[in-house]
């Protein structure tokens, strides 16, 4: 029987230089009402550089990001609108939507794929599976942003030795996943109370954000 194998080139761990994505370039037509836009989601306008007639360069940062937005005049870029795909991973999705729609933003239903290359289907994941659960929304422009609810990082995707958060909402939706497996953890040990729930509960949110086994 024939076998195909596939080799990946890994690259070492140890020794090779950091390489940190940091801004991706969106077109637009209209700049000013494009920093009207993305300022009313509560963006964090990082700058507005102006040079002469011909440049003219304006950085955003959605929250919690460590990767940042760049659109503006004389930046080469493709036709205004066509960014498509641009993901924004947030951890609990239904509240990510409520804030966009707070904003006077048109957002779409949740919806959730099966897996790759599924067709969507209406509402959340039934299992609130991480990378399935998906909301859209365009700028004025058409430029396509795709929330994407995430909790559990795929295994390796976190360094487990380095647990971090990147805002206060994530940190305290972690919190509450913690409290609601901490109670059926409880529920399955006769409903005692556990004096160590401190203990459990720093143990679940880093196993879950490194995507390892979550204690039982």
């Amino acid at each position: 029987m024939n076998q195909t194998v596939i080799e990946r080139d890994v690259a070492p761990s140890a020794g090779t230089v950091d390489m940190k994505l940091e801004v991706v370039v969106i077109p637009v037509s209209d700049v000013d009402r494009a920093k009207r836009f993305y300022g009313d989601l509560g963006w964090r306008l990082d700058a507005d550089f102006i040079v002469g007639d011909e440049f003219r360069g304006i950085q955003f940062t959605p929250p919690g990001s460590p990767a940042s937005i760049h659109f503006g005049k004389g930046i080469p870029s493709a036709a205004p609108g066509s960014a498509t795909g641009l993901y924004l991973v947030v951890s609990d999705i239904q509240a990510a939507r409520a804030e966009l729609l707070g904003h006077g933003v048109e957002v779409s239903e949740v919806f959730h794929r099966a897996g790759p290359g599924k067709p969507a289907i209406s509402g959340p994941d039934p299992e609130r599976r991480s990378y399935f659960t998906y909301a859209t929304f365009n700028d004025p422009d058409g430029n396509e942003w795709l929330l994407q609810e995430v909790t559990t990082r795929f295994p390796g995707r976190i360094d487990s030795n380095t647990t971090s958060f990147a805002s206060v909402s994530d940190l305290a939706s972690a919190f509450r996943r913690a409290s609601a497996a901490h109670g059926e953890y409880e529920a399955r040990n006769g409903g005692q109370r556990d004096e160590n729930w401190p203990d459990w509960y720093a143990e679940y949110m880093v196993a879950e954000q490194a995507g390892k086994p979550l204690p039982v």
